[in-house]
């Protein structure tokens, strides 16, 4: 299985959901709070070029936010990035 991780705050909709997903397809992942970390959230910045949560990454593919990651599942390539 891929090693997922993401940047998200506490009461984003987007965050929440994208961690619903996960969760229900048994897919353990690293979450990174950005609430009230400035170091950290400069650190999803630089990587993602993106200042909106979530940022999700699976292995070293950075593939966006909860929009893409639904993209993903309702395309059905979800689970073979996941290596489910």
């Amino acid at each position: 299985m891929a090693n997922v991780t993401l940047y998200s705050t506490r009461y984003c909709p987007y965050c929440i959901q994208a961690k619903r997903l996960l969760e229900s397809k048994g897919v353990e992942f690293t979450d990174i709070p950005v609430d009230s970390d400035h170091q950290r959230r400069m650190e999803m910045e630089e990587k993602s070029g993106a200042y909106t949560v979530p940022q999700i990454w699976i292995g070293d593919e950075h593939i966006g936010g909860c929009d893409e990651l639904y993209l993903l599942e309702q395309q059905n390539k979800l689970d073979g990035l996941l290596g489910l």
